[in-house]
Order: C-alpha cells, then structure tokens, then sequence
C-alpha cells in the first residue's frame, strides 16, 4: 500500500491550518510556504478537503481557510479516505469488486484482516494526536490492540 503525495498533503495542510488559524481564514499562499508544497497542488487538495466540510474557505479579501471543526475529530482515515480512496491493500476487497475465486481463495483471510488493521490503525489516529507530537497517542500499545 502507498499513500500518495495528496493524501500525505492534505493531512499537512489540516495540521498547518490547526497550528496556524486561531479561527481566522489562513490564505492558501500562506499555508503552501509553510509547508513547502506549490500553490497550483494546494488548489487541487482543498476543494477536495472543502466540499466534504474538513476546511471551509472563503474567497476575496481576507479569505483564505480554516478547519470546520474541532481537531479532535479529525480522524486520519477519514482525511486519507476522500484523497486515496479505498485503502484496501488488494482489489478484490473494494466496494463493487467481484472474484470469482474469492470464495476458495486461501490468502483473502490475510487481506482482509491486513485491511481491517489499515482502517483501525488509523482510524485511531486524530489531527489532535499528530499535532500534539504523538504525545496522547501509545503506537505499539495502539498496534496490540489491532491485531
């Protein structure tokens, strides 16, 4: 599995915006300095971000973005969800596949378990979590309770 730039990226952006608001509209230049990563991929990331409601924006004079809510319930798989898609690790498990060998398929326990572990893993890690330097978040007593 590999996590693409725009989903690495969008989590970026969420932290930036969290660090950086204090509840004002933070223009997109601004975060895209910060974050060393250019305007024109920013621009492709947060109507993503904005149309599911994780930022809202405002155009003109002042404008800029900010987070909807709070930090807290920003769930990593929820931001890696709306910019990768399905995460499941191989394509028989995605909503609307069909294989005709699942049912004597002797792997797609492993697969489906590694999928289940994916969505809980980070599915229990929030912006709040990254933000405050993994400080509330125990990673390998996190991991142990997965499997």
């Amino acid at each position: 599995m590999l996590i693409s730039t725009r989903g690495r990226y969008a989590i970026r952006v969420i932290i930036d915006l969290a660090q950086n608001s204090n509840g004002n509209f933070i223009p997109m230049k601004d975060v895209a300095k910060r974050q060393e990563i250019s305007l024109k991929y920013l621009e492709k990331i947060l109507p993503i971000l904005t149309k599911h409601k994780i930022v809202e924006g405002v155009h003109g004079k002042g404008g800029g973005y900010k987070l909807g809510k709070n930090i807290r319930k920003y769930k990593v798989i929820d931001i890696l969800k709306l910019t990768e898609g399905d995460l499941a690790p191989v394509t028989c498990l995605k909503k609307g596949e069909h294989c005709k060998r699942k049912a004597q398929c002797k792997t797609v326990f492993m697969w489906n378990k590694f999928y289940d572990i994916i969505n809980k893993f980070f599915g229990s890690i929030t912006i709040d979590d990254l933000l405050n330097d993994n400080k509330n978040f125990d990673l390998f007593t996190n991991i142990q309770q997965l499997l």
